[in-house]
């Protein structure tokens, strides 16, 4: 019992950077709507950037998930 239990706090606390992730890419695409809000010549330059960074923190998020699988199923 005390090993399930173990399994589950371990998997909660892995999850907890997916509060992190939701804050980086709320803030990657209010950035980018500022951004073409004040300049829209430079709209697909700002996107592509914009882009790179949601691969990057949504790769965070992915991480985190599968760590809290391992933990729970492995």
């Amino acid at each position: 019992m005390e090993v399930a239990a173990a399994k589950l706090i371990g998997a909660g606390l892995a999850v907890i950077g997916l509060s992190g992730v939701g804050a980086g890419i709320g803030q990657i695409f209010s950035t980018l709507v500022s951004s073409v809000a004040r300049n829209p010549a430079a709209r697909s330059q700002i996107f592509g950037l914009a882009i790179l960074g949601f691969a990057l923190v949504e790769a965070v998020a992915l991480y985190a998930l599968l760590i809290a699988f391992l933990i729970l199923f492995g």
